[in-house]
């Protein structure tokens, strides 16, 4: 009776952490300027399903980002990112993207950067961002 209690447990046990969602934290390269870069980088990343968390960091260019895998992925985080004009490792924002930035938030853009990404994403993302605001000289 006690072993069968036991393994009855152990199985409860097993099934419940393969059915849990792992979360991660990832760091990637975001390119940005100034504190308006920060909040929508951040903003965008924050609406999508499954981000924890999200913080860039506009000294070292780095996004740290925990995420729920069994609702988002890098992919995913990476085209919001995108969307709303920024340039990461995977993906780089579109022409008409980048121009929508103010221009103290315009970076210098790496002439050999992914051009003409499909990556099927919508402007949503960039349009929950708002641009107003004062702009941080800090270029």
């Amino acid at each position: 009776m006690k072993a069968k209690l036991i393994s009855t447990i152990l199985i409860s046990l097993l099934i419940g952490l393969t059915v849990q969602a792992v979360t991660k934290l990832e760091k990637i390269k975001v390119k940005g300027q100034c504190d308006m870069c920060e909040n929508r980088i951040e903003t965008g990343v924050k609406s999508l399903d499954g981000v924890a968390s999200a913080q860039w960091d506009k000294s070292t260019k780095s996004l740290k980002v925990s995420y729920d895998d069994q609702k988002t992925d890098m992919q995913k985080i990476q085209t919001s990112i995108a969307m709303a004009g920024h340039d990461t490792e995977m993906f780089s924002a579109s022409e008409s993207g980048y121009n929508k930035l103010p221009d103290c938030c315009q970076y210098k853009r790496d002439e050999n950067r992914k051009k003409n990404n499909h990556h099927g994403a919508t402007e949503s993302v960039y349009k929950k961002v708002e641009k107003s605001g004062a702009c941080c000289n800090n270029k």
